[in-house]
């Protein structure tokens, strides 16, 4: 199934007799038994204002087409989507409604925040087959906020994204990494912390064991990064030794899509806890490797196949997402955390008004 318009998926589900995998272009690593209903027809930016900060487009864009438009104009996505093609070992082209529908959000988040934090409005058609529209498609229009953030991250679980309008930002003019050799898990997270809490904008912050390197990225304009990297090298060389990265971009990429995970065997977990907590709780997993981000914020595990994280960490303060696994292990323990009782009610609420004949991604988020 792979309607071409908004209309025609708004008929398509209204006569659907069963449950359907929502995807766009089958990156994210979402697969099932049901039917697979694509929304890579919908497709092309329908509004694109440099001036005024704003774009929107289908929910089957390309992302690499987003990109590139905004590229031409100096412009970016601020959240930083990662790529999972390489992590999950798969082949497709991310859509911009995937990259909605997971709230997908790279290093920058710590300091500009998640992609929900840019959505300005968004249209979708629920499971009664009707279109839904909340939000607006430019700033000053924006109202109605809760059914925007609403949809961002939900997964499909709720309607099928046709339509996102998203705020945009200018490029940075220059972008400057520091480096600081650090071997133990605990003091890369003080240094991370050190750096996040300075006046300096930080708008990186991560720990490769691998490397024993705490990374700290300092963006804007050339002479404002210069000032600030030299503040911070000041200020952290307690520390241990500081040192300016070459090649930021590609750095910052590799953090973004885990590089240091691809091509290795194992499941792959995707913890969400207080940098505080970072070093005690990646001790406890016992996990073959380790990445952290956002400060400590997001740890990153490999571990053998079939591994319950879950398991091992007992409770803790925070969420296990397995990322990367086979379909049995999937099906045993699950993609997300299980929720709280005053949560899955709440869920179970909002699963039954939008979408209440239980069609969209079943099974998917408990």
């Amino acid at each position: 199934m792979r309607p071409e318009t908004e209309a025609e998926l708004a008929e398509l589900v209204a006569g659907l007799s069963g449950p359907v995998r929502i995807a766009g272009g089958g990156t994210r690593g979402v697969t099932g038994r049901e039917p697979e209903l694509k929304v890579s027809g919908l497709s092309g930016i329908t509004l694109y204002e440099p001036g005024a900060l704003t774009l929107v487009a289908k929910a089957g864009t390309p992302l690499a087409e987003i990109e590139a438009a905004l590229d031409g104009e100096g412009q970016q996505l601020a959240f930083e989507p990662m790529d999972h093609r390489g992590l999950l070992e798969i082949r497709g082209n991310p859509t911009i409604g995937g990259v909605v529908a997971a709230n997908i959000s790279g290093p920058r988040r710590i300091q500009a925040g998640a992609c929900r934090d840019y959505l300005l409005g968004v249209r979708f058609v629920d499971g009664r087959g009707q279109v839904i529209r909340n939000g607006g498609r430019v700033m000053k229009n924006v109202t109605g906020y809760d059914l925007v953030k609403l949809m961002g991250g939900s997964w499909g679980t709720l309607g099928v994204v046709t339509e996102v309008s998203l705020k945009v930002l200018p490029k940075p003019e220059r972008s400057s990494t520091l480096s600081v050799a650090v071997s133990d898990i605990g003091v890369a997270v003080r240094v991370l912390s050190a750096a996040l809490k300075s006046p300096f904008e930080v708008t990186g912050a991560a720990y490769d064991p691998n490397l024993q390197k705490a990374l700290i990225r300092v963006e804007g304009f050339e002479d404002s990064v210069a000032y600030r990297t030299s503040r911070l090298t000041s200020e952290l060389e307690g520390f241990g030794d500081v040192a300016e990265e070459s090649k930021s971009e590609a750095l910052w990429a590799g953090i973004r899509d885990v590089h240091p995970f691809q091509g290795k065997e194992g499941d792959v977990w995707r913890l969400s806890v207080k940098p505080g907590d970072a070093a005690e709780i990646s001790a406890r997993a016992e996990a073959d490797q380790a990445l952290f981000d956002w400060g400590g914020g997001l740890v990153w595990l490999r571990v053998p196949a079939g591994t319950d994280v879950r398991a091992r960490l007992g409770a803790f303060s925070g969420h296990a997402t397995l990322v990367r696994s086979d379909h049995a292990t999937f099906g045993k323990l699950g993609r997300f955390h299980p929720e709280s009782t005053s949560i899955s009610a709440l869920t179970k609420g909002l699963r039954a008004k939008f979408d209440p004949r239980g069609l969209f991604n079943p099974g998917l988020m408990g």
